[in-house]
């Protein structure tokens, strides 16, 4: 047995041990796990099996991706695997997600404190949640990734094997053939993957940022990639046959970018099966829905959706985000929290 895993695994059950669940003022509101520790990203399988991620923006960040079991953040898939003295281990994992094959993605910015792509570059990991061991990992050769890009969340295409990538640390779209593991930049210093503004004034409170392209979205019939700049109110789309061409030139690719919409500053986004496109409200503590009609509903707003970071929905249809507070100061922090919207 190795006792130096152990002894780490139960010290990290205590650090990151969770809330009970609890109701909140809003009656669908649940809050579903809580954390000392900062999380970005949230992925819900077929089984309902709950799984968050720790972005390595601090020292103090004892584990990168978790499963919540029993009330407690749990390494996944294992605790060597979240040693970041292993260079083969996570780095700085920002997003997490389950496809319609039931697969866990991890994608690792490896750009852990914002200092840089590390030697090697991003890498995006499948997990086989059956077996709970790594199935693939996909690299990036230089110039897909830049020496300050910060891969931020992904989207996968199961249908058409392809996933899509926002770079939030120099704007852009990464588009990725999941068969021969080939990858291209696009999008590179467009207007539509550049942030708009250089600050957000979020519940009263003004975060000074410039966040180029963050949120991703990909349509329920895999048309269309949705995106937005994290500092924007801009929500664009671009047909996804055309990333997927390997004819496609930048300009024709430029060509084909869509404004679809002034929206709610959001991080995350989410489509769900009727083709709604679920939004985050950064700036006042809410989360909203663009309809299909194009009208935007303001689902819900509370005071403890502080930063509705990223969105997953289980089977049942009920909606899970976590909540990171990054424009709060740290002394003005409450527990992180997975919340549960009840269908």
């Amino acid at each position: 047995m190795n006792w130096k895993y152990l002894i780490a695994a139960s010290l990290l059950l205590s650090v990151l041990a969770c809330k009970p669940t609890k109701k909140t003022q809003s009656n669908n509101l649940e809050v579903t796990a809580s954390s000392d520790k900062q999380w970005t990203g949230v992925a819900v399988s077929k089984e309902t099996r709950l799984f968050v991620n720790y972005p390595k923006w601090s020292n103090d960040v004892p584990i990168s991706v978790a499963e919540i079991v029993d009330g407690k953040a749990v390494a996944f898939p294992n605790q060597e695997w979240n040693n970041a003295d292993n260079e083969e281990s996570f780095q700085a994992v920002q997003s997490v997600v389950v496809d319609d094959q039931n697969k866990l993605w991890v994608l690792d910015t490896r750009n852990p404190l914002f200092q840089g792509v590390l030697e090697g570059g991003p890498k995006l990991y499948v997990f086989n949640l059956n077996s709970n061991q790594k199935e693939k990992v996909y690299q990036f050769p230089e110039g897909v990734y830049q020496p300050n890009s910060y891969f931020n969340d992904v989207r996968v295409d199961t249908k058409n094997q392809f996933a899509y990538m926002t770079d939030s640390g120099n704007g852009a779209l990464i588009v990725l053939n999941l068969q021969s593991g080939e990858s291209k930049r696009v999008l590179d210093h467009h207007y539509s993957t550049e942030s708009e503004v250089d600050h957000l004034i979020c519940d009263g409170i003004k975060w000074e940022n410039s966040v180029h392209s963050d949120g991703i979205a990909l349509s329920p019939d895999k048309q269309f990639l949705y995106y937005i700049a994290l500092t924007g109110h801009s929500l664009y789309r671009v047909p996804t046959e055309t990333l997927r061409s390997q004819n496609s030139t930048d300009e024709q690719i430029a060509e084909q970018v869509e404004m679809v919409k002034k929206v709610p500053a959001t991080d995350g986004m989410m489509f769900d099966k009727e083709g709604n496109l679920w939004l985050g409200g950064l700036e006042d503590n809410s989360i909203n829905v663009l309809e299909r009609d194009g009208n935007i509903k303001k689902l819900i707003q509370d005071e403890i959706i502080r930063w509705a970071d990223s969105f997953a929905m289980d089977l049942k249809g009920n909606v899970y985000f976590t909540t990171s507070q990054i424009h709060l100061p740290e002394n003005q922090r409450k527990q992180y929290q997975v919340i549960k919207l009840s269908k």
